[in-house]
């Protein structure tokens, strides 16, 4: 999308007073796994125990960044083999990729799976197969390749999801139900509508897990820095219940910000490889589905200022914005995040907020358009995406919480917010 210079007339102009920043960290717990290969190498060991010689095996990999994926994945691969399997790789990731076979291929490619990184084949397809259907008519459907295969590896991160709340959200029965589903499959449950994904996604898991042939899941679990803290296999015919705990043991791991409120939260890059909904809304409290349950500070205002290589254009997410700029919208390919958003049936995230010029004139704009504030008192948090919200600045408005509530770490001293010649902020 290619906009021209924005002209906007503002008392004052764009000019603002803007207060310092001050570089500080947030503590969070922080369990780590590091023996990737002899983790997967165990936990395979106890849920493997025949020979696999000549079962081509389907292992999922979806469109979510995950910590370490392609050394996760050729481990899995690898244990696979040493049991004579035959492993390939297909990309479950619904209508994300632009619902094209190639897209998703590339969205791959951006998590660094590929063929030659993994060394395995990658199977992609929109072709699916109707497997059954729900009681009151839901059509379950299934990659095609994965359903002639002799088993299927479920591979995904357990994680809160950024829509809705249920004792499944992101994870192994997500996967299975609407990331295998392909396009098709995804179209037809999201038709529900995220406030039914509770009830709705266990009863798809627990019909497709007796009509397709999961071997067994790997549940992959991240702390609050983005580092890998957990990998577990878990047998078929118990996902619905281990799932549920290690969902539970998610919630309680992820990075937050630790602010009653916020005035202005300036958040560098949104991104589907950051979350769902490009901004995460477990951390802003912004869900596109407006359904409950998503605790976060009370946030003013919020300024979106790039979009992710790894989302290929596709910006969902930045309707969650009140601002952003001309470089993150010219960068938005609309085809591929409508795709996104009507799949999904929610159009807020695929909005586009108020435009402006340059990093500068959206944080001006920001802080102009607050209430309650003088750059003295306002209260600003910049992020780098909402995934990685460890090191984090905040203004100094929010020194006295940081200094007092025992959850941060000051780096620094106080530094000018400064800004190249085009407006983009250094």
């Amino acid at each position: 999308m290619d906009l021209g210079p924005i002209d906007v007339t503002i008392e004052g102009g764009m000019d603002y007073p803007f207060p310092p920043l001050i570089p500080v960290a947030q503590r969070f717990a922080r369990p780590r796994l590091t023996d990737v290969e002899g983790v997967i190498r165990s936990e395979v060991a106890r849920i493997v125990a025949a020979d696999l010689a000549g079962k081509r095996i389907a292992i999922t990999v979806g469109s979510r960044g995950i910590a370490e994926l392609p050394r996760v994945i050729k481990a899995l691969i690898v244990e696979l083999r040493l049991r004579n399997a035959e492993p390939f790789i297909v990309p479950s990731m619904g209508s994300h990729g632009g619902a094209t076979a190639a897209g998703q291929v590339k969205v791959l490619e951006g998590y660094g799976i590929t063929e030659a990184s993994v060394e395995a084949p990658i199977h992609s397809s929109m072709d699916v197969v109707l497997v059954d259907r729900l009681e009151d008519g839901t059509p379950l459907y299934l990659d095609k390749y994965a359903y002639e295969a002799d088993g299927i590896v479920i591979a995904n991160k357990v994680k809160p999801h950024a829509d809705f709340k249920g004792q499944y959200e992101s994870g192994l029965v997500k996967m299975l139900c609407v990331g295998l589903g392909k396009h098709k499959g995804a179209v037809a449950l999201h038709d529900h509508g995220f406030g039914r994904f509770h009830n709705l996604l266990p009863k798809a898991a627990e019909r497709l897990l007796t009509k397709v042939p999961v071997l067994f899941g790997l549940a992959v679990l991240e702390n609050a820095y983005d580092d890998l803290m957990h990998l577990e296999a878990i047998p078929a015919d118990q996902i619905m219940h281990r799932e549920k705990d290690l969902l539970e043991t998610a919630k309680a791991s992820i990075g937050r910000l630790q602010f009653p409120e916020i005035d202005v939260l300036i958040v560098d890059e949104i991104g589907k490889n950051i979350s769902g909904e490009g901004m995460d809304p477990n951390v802003t409290g912004r869900p596109g589905s407006r359904l409950p349950g998503f605790d976060a500070p009370d946030i003013q205002k919020i300024v979106a200022l790039d979009v992710t290589p790894q989302s290929y254009g596709n910006g969902v997410g930045i309707g969650s914005a009140d601002l952003t700029t001309r470089r993150c919208v010219e960068k938005i390919n609309l085809g591929a995040m409508y795709t996104n958003a009507i799949t999904a049936t929610i159009l807020e995230p695929a909005k586009l907020p108020m435009i402006l010029n340059s990093d500068r004139d959206a944080i001006c704009v920001a802080l102009k358009t607050c209430n309650r504030i003088t750059p003295d008192t306002a209260k600003i948090v910049r992020i780098k995406n909402t995934l990685e919200v460890e090191k984090i600045s905040v203004s100094p408005a929010l020194l006295p919480h940081v200094q007092t509530s025992g959850d941060f770490d000051v780096l620094g001293q106080p530094e000018t917010i400064k800004f190249d010649h085009s407006g983009r902020i250094i």
